[in-house]
């Protein structure tokens, strides 16, 4: 773009905890869109890889790894109250607990996930339903509820959960369009419960967060070492956790292994299964059918309960909803090693820059179906060429994370006290209005394709003929 919009200034300190990929990449955005006092900036790390980037630009650096009895004392010392915003991209921190002293002091947040403090995703003292995203997630709902207003703390907001939330609204608003939808006006309802209205009149059963990464490195995966478009450590966490879904009204059956949390109504289920040992037919643009991995996510609960509808306090109607996640193929590669030695993570783990790739897409969207014209999908078709004449230190997965933080800083900016916010929650027209330059080929799609279309049928198989659209058809057994 010839100018980039500027959206405003920040005035106070900018607190950035984690400078992995992600953190790399959103600095330079913040730097292109914000006024800021680079002088009252600092990033806080465990480790100074990157800290050149840093130390050019004048940004201040602190090398210390935040735990449960520092994390005070340290953000406390670098932020100050009523002003600044904390930016939290790290991992192995309290996404709660950061996002609570930033409430204290008046300080707007934003993370991209609900994360807990290390040694979480792999104690094995704990019960699986203990180590969902159900059980991440409902604190941060709880605390919502306990202490509502106040300072804007947007949770979950990167591409997905985050960015996903939106293209899901956008995906309903032009389905309702396309169908000649009864009493529809766009831009779509006000309110959550108009929304859930609005996907039950329309007929959807579920969406699948349906993402196809073609990127491919000059080099091959050399064995011994896990290879990914973004980071490794997150994702050999939410690949071991249990696979976990929202858990739609339509569905008929669930797998033996399934489980419904404890408490009020909860929003999805969870296999005694890890989800990146767990696959599910689904579709995407480019490669049409393929199957992906059902990792939890936060969107799969997030968007399932935004969608959930309620008459006289009992749920009426829920779609199912989750990730369905096919990554780079050396991804692939590396997971299928790690399984076949019992589960035990490389030793070297590498995340793919904008350098070493030579070309693919990050295909990311929302795949919404069961409706009058059967799938749509809507998203995100970002090349790496793209990636690299858009924004510097990142590739094309990272981009649609870091351009989906812009976003949810600039809406936390122009929302001051609207409290916790997950992205459901946020005005997707301007959300997308600010991320939409950075990802590339954005559209809809739809397909006729269903699970029971492209079997071989070799076997026989316990499907429901008579719906397509049951996870009985959708899980790959």
């Amino acid at each position: 773009m010839a100018a980039w919009p500027h959206y405003g200034r920040i005035d106070g300190p900018i607190v950035m905890v984690g400078l992995g990929s992600i953190g790399r990449g959103t600095l330079p955005l913040i730097e292109r869109h914000f006024d800021f006092d680079r002088s009252r900036m600092v990033v806080i790390a465990p480790d100074d890889d990157d800290r050149t980037l840093l130390d050019e630009r004048g940004i201040a650096f602190a090398q210390v790894a935040l735990t449960p009895g520092n994390y005070r004392e340290i953000l406390a010392a670098h932020l100050a109250p009523g002003e600044g915003f904390c930016v939290n991209l790290s991992v192995d921190t309290s996404s709660l607990e950061i996002m609570r002293l930033c409430r204290e002091l008046g300080v707007p947040y934003i993370d991209t996930v609900v994360e807990p403090w290390k040694g979480f995703y792999f104690d094995r003292g704990v019960d699986p339903e203990s180590r969902t995203n159900h059980a991440l997630r409902q604190p941060v709902r709880d605390e919502k509820r306990a202490n509502p207003g106040g300072t804007t703390a947007v949770s979950c907001c990167g591409a997905n959960p985050g960015m996903v939330s939106w293209f899901a609204k956008q995906a309903l608003v032009d389905i309702a369009h396309d169908t000649a939808l009864a009493c529809f006006t766009e831009p779509g309802p006000d309110d959550q419960q108009g929304w859930a209205r609005l996907a039950r009149d329309l007929g959807v059963k579920g969406i699948h967060v349906a993402e196809r990464d073609t990127q491919r490195a000059r080099t091959p995966k050399a064995r011994g070492t896990f290879v990914n478009t973004w980071s490794v450590e997150g994702f050999l966490s939410e690949g071991m956790q249990p696979a976990e879904m929202g858990w739609g009204t339509h569905e008929t059956w669930k797998p033996a292994n399934a489980r419904q949390p404890q408490g009020d109504d909860p929003p999805g289920i969870y296999l005694l299964q890890p989800g990146a040992a767990t696959k599910v037919r689904t579709w995407c643009p480019t490669p049409g059918p393929q199957h992906g991995f059902l990792v939890t996510h936060n969107e799969s609960l997030s968007i399932a309960e935004f969608l959930t509808l309620r008459e006289d306090g009992r749920t009426v109607y829920r779609p199912t909803c989750h990730y369905a996640y096919h990554p780079a193929d050396d991804a692939v590669l590396s997971l299928h090693e790690m399984f076949g030695q019992a589960g035990n993570f490389q030793n070297d783990h590498h995340i793919l820059d904008e350098e070493e790739i030579v070309d693919g897409i990050d295909e990311l969207g929302v795949l919404v179906y069961g409706h009058a014209r059967n799938a749509y999908w809507y998203g995100s078709q970002l090349s790496i060429d793209e990636t690299r004449d858009l924004a510097p230190y990142q590739n094309a997965t990272g981009l649609q994370v870091t351009s989906a933080v812009l976003a949810g800083m600039v809406w936390a900016l122009e929302n001051p006290n609207a409290g916790i916010v997950e992205t459901d929650e946020m005005d997707y027209r301007r959300c997308l209005e600010v991320q939409r330059p950075y990802l590339g080929s954005v559209r809809g799609y739809y397909t006729d394709w269903t699970p029971l279309a492209d079997r071989p049928g070799f076997y026989p198989e316990d499907i429901d003929t008579a719906d397509p659209w049951q996870f009985r058809n959708v899980l790959v057994r």
